[in-house]
């Protein structure tokens, strides 16, 4: 039987996401681990009526994310539930931090996307910079690890865990991709409009205390 949330833990859950989006998110979780592991023929067909229950609910005109179509992304969706990946690389040059303009919604953001199977974290990153930029880089250190819920960003279905790694620039140069139209590299206090739905002001500040003391401990939360 699962243990009832603590106080604290709701507390938290309120402070930082939707209450509403986070509940909607667990319960998912539930109907999906529950189809992965049971093997009795009445619990999966209540796993499957609890999923369709959340579906329906995230497709109604009150959702916590407005337009959002879980049969398309939820889709795939099988097996374990964990958190995606999200991976992004803050490389320097002259004090400035490379950022690439996203073709989806002509606003910026640091190179980076989801991990990818068979890679470790920071090869995806250091292929995220290069596909995106055309910029080679090496990853030096693990600057922070984020949940997306405890940001500044727009709600999202899906629970995220985002990596930021300090990249150091070994070659290439500036080239656009089929994801992004833009590449250059901005100073603190002269950002472009940022895409919020990939990374913040505070986190690229984040990135930028750290590539002026790299020997500052990685962030977390």
């Amino acid at each position: 039987m699962r243990a009832r949330r603590s106080e604290s833990e709701v507390t938290a859950i309120s402070a930082t996401d939707d209450p509403t989006l986070a509940t909607l998110r667990e319960l998912l979780a539930i109907a999906q681990n529950g189809l992965t592991f049971t093997s009795d023929q009445f619990d999966r067909e209540r796993y499957t009526q609890l999923r369709e229950i959340v579906e329906e609910l995230l497709r109604a005109p009150h959702s916590a994310i407005p337009g959002f179509d879980p049969g398309a992304v939820l889709g795939s969706e099988k097996g374990y539930a964990t958190p995606k990946v999200d991976v992004r690389g803050a490389v320097f040059r002259d004090g400035r931090i490379l950022m690439v303009r996203e073709r989806s919604d002509g606003l910026w953001t640091l190179p980076g996307g989801w991990a990818e199977i068979n890679q470790s974290p920071s090869d995806a990153i250091v292929k995220e910079i290069r596909e995106e930029s055309g910029f080679e880089a090496r990853t030096t250190k693990l600057a922070a690890v984020f949940d997306r819920r405890r940001h500044a960003h727009p709600p999202s279905f899906h629970h995220i865990y985002k990596f930021f790694f300090l990249c150091e620039l070994t070659g290439g140069s500036a080239s656009h991709s089929i994801e992004t139209d833009g590449v250059d590299f901005f100073a603190e206090e002269a950002l472009p409009p940022l895409s919020v739905q990939r990374v913040t002001a505070a986190q690229i500040q984040t990135m930028f205390r750290h590539g002026r003391a790299q020997d500052l401990p990685t962030e977390f939360d």
